[in-house]
Order: C-alpha cells, then structure tokens, then sequence
C-alpha cells in the first residue's frame, strides 16, 4: 500500500472477496531535496489510515538500502553515460516484484496484491501479464521486466476497471480517506522534483558544451549534456525562431544535436535495436517469429505492429510505421493483442 487511492481500493477489493489481507508500506526514500521534503511520512501515514479503517494488519518493510544501490545508482550511472532510463521498470523487477515479493511469500503470503493498472490472466502457457482494460492508464510497460514464474502469485484487480474515475467514486462508496488523493507526479521514488534537478543533487553541476544544428552551426551552449533526451523541445534556451528538438547527444564530446526540421531523419526511426532482452514465457524467443506483434518504444507512445528477429540477448524490431524520438535507455515493450511478450533496453 503506497498510500494512493489505487492500492487502497485494491486493499479494500480483496477483503470484499475474502481474502485475509495484509498492508504493506515500502520504504523506498526518505531523503529531502533542496526545495522538495520527501512525502513518504505523508504517504506511509495515509496507507496505515486505510488500514485502520479496513481492518487489516498493516507493516512496513524498509528497502531503502537496496534501493539506493538497485535503482538509483543505476539510474545515475544511466544519466552518466549518456543514456535516458526508466527506474519505475527497475523498481518493479528488482524491489516490488523482487524482494518485497520475496519477503512477503517468506512472511507466509499465498499471493501478492499490487494497485497497478494491469491484468494477470490465465492462458495457455500458465498465467501472463497484459494490459489494463483502462488503456489511458495501463502500467504494463513498467511491468515487463517481472519474473514471469510468479505471476499466477500477483493480484492487480485495478486492471479490471475501464477508468480512474471509477476507482475514486468506489473508493469513495467504500469511504477511504485516499480517494480524492492526487495521483504522484515526478521521480517515482523521491515525488515533485524534476529529473534535471534530482541529478543536479547527485552528480553536481555539469560541464557546459555546444549545441549543434543540423546544418553543423553552434546554436547555443548547454549546461551538460546528461540533462538532454532525445526528441526535448523545452528546456533548450534557444529564443527566436523555430522551436529546435534534440536528436542526439556526444557525452564525450559534451555535444547535443537540434534540430528545427520536424521531419529530420535523427528524429525517425523504423528500426529498433533492443538488448538486455526480458521473456515472460520460456517459450516466447521460438514462437515470437510466426507471430503478429506490437511494440510500444515508451510509456504512454502508440503501439506499432512490427516484426522481431532476435539473435542471443538482442533483438531487432523492424516497425510497419515510423516511431518518433528513439531514445537510447529506454525500453521497447513486445505485444501480442493485449499481452506483453517481454522487451529489453534500447540502444
């Protein structure tokens, strides 16, 4: 229980059906950040008020040490090398899916409930992960990475409703302090703080470069390229004109790439190269060939049909229509319909 409306109608949803239900509040960060106060005293005490209210048991389980070293490190040597990662898909196969999974099932739990927008159905090959009946807010992206072997051990009854504001109006009716609660915004593990920010506190000022067009003119100077991804507009400080976009970035040379030409080739790509690649059936990498697939290159993006040719631990998706900003870190999620097939890390 995160402290949202989502995990506690969640919590509420599985005591209705008979379950015996325990809440759990994660740890993951505590830490301040100049101009933002970390809400997990907020979030932990909203959690433990549905709790009390429902009257079901309530701990919490303190990861903050390896969440540091699993997901933020990770995140910031990402930053460092010049790549745009998603923490949120880390989060989900090493702490929510990893160890909090493991310590609980330890803690003698049948199953482990979650209040994220996606579907564990039962198929041919066991149970699968697929998409939420709520398209606007499916989480099946960020799940991708999740041991496919527990499964058939994970709850998500959020996946089953077609909208948010259903989810508020029955956790209303069912009266939990966090219906009207705001959805989070920002880093997912620190709250309302900017990514350029949060690595301004960990990695420190960075050196300034140029900004390069595409005709090869400086255009302006940057102050460090780490802070940059692929398809930006805002944050260049570019005034005058057509509004430039990044298409690329050097951290070795400290040089980021613009463009003003909405059509630029650098801003286009029919052909996605994944590695680090992550199955959610043994069976996947023989059968996905015959298969009619979909990708989707980041969260929240269209799902283009493609076709995968996978050779060891990498992959090459050649896409029926042009994605937009291909960004180097982030990942590319395989579909079948509804289901997710696995994925890996772009590059």
């Amino acid at each position: 229980m995160s402290g949202g409306v989502d995990s506690s109608l969640s919590a509420a949803l599985l005591k209705k059906q008979g379950y015996d239900v325990t809440g759990v509040y994660m740890k993951n960060w505590s830490r301040d950040l100049p101009g933002m106060k970390c809400p997990w005293r907020q979030d932990y005490t909203d959690a433990k008020r549905v709790a009390v209210q429902l009257g079901i048991p309530f701990e919490m389980y303190d990861f903050e040490k390896q969440y540091r070293s699993v997901v933020v490190d990770y995140m910031l040597r990402s930053y460092q090398a010049g790549l745009t990662p998603n923490p949120d898909i880390m989060c989900n196969q090493e702490i929510k899916f990893g160890l909090f999974f493991d310590l609980a099932t330890k803690n003698g739990a049948d199953f482990v409930a979650t209040g994220h927008y996606a579907r564990t159905l039962e198929n041919k090959d066991g149970s699968g992960l697929y998409e939420a009946v709520c398209k606007d807010k499916d989480q099946s992206y960020f799940l991708y990475r999740v041991n496919y072997r527990i499964l058939d051990r994970v709850l998500m009854p959020i996946g089953e409703f077609e909208t948010k504001e259903e989810v508020r109006k029955l956790a209303a009716k069912y009266g939990l302090s966090t219906a009207e609660k705001p959805d989070s915004q920002g880093i997912c593990f620190v709250g309302e703080i900017g990514i350029k920010d949060f690595l301004l506190e960990f990695l420190g000022p960075q050196p300034s470069g140029d900004i390069i067009d595409q005709s090869g003119r400086i255009v302006g100077r940057h102050d460090g390229s780490i802070f940059y991804t692929i398809g930006q507009r805002h944050g260049l400080d570019l005034g005058g004109g057509l509004p430039f976009y990044v298409t690329g970035k050097d951290v070795k040379k400290n040089i980021v790439y613009v463009t003003t030409d909405l059509q630029d080739r650098n801003l286009w790509s029919r052909v996605v190269k994944i590695k680090n690649l992550h199955w959610l059936s043994e069976d996947i990498p023989k059968l996905i060939k015959s298969r009619e697939l979909s990708v989707r290159t980041r969260y929240r993006s269209a799902k283009v049909a493609c076709r995968a040719r996978i050779e060891d631990d990498s992959a090459v998706l050649e896409l029926e229509d042009e994605v937009r900003a291909l960004t180097p870190g982030q990942s590319a999620v395989i579909y079948l319909g509804e289901q997710v097939l696995g994925g890996g890390i772009i590059y």
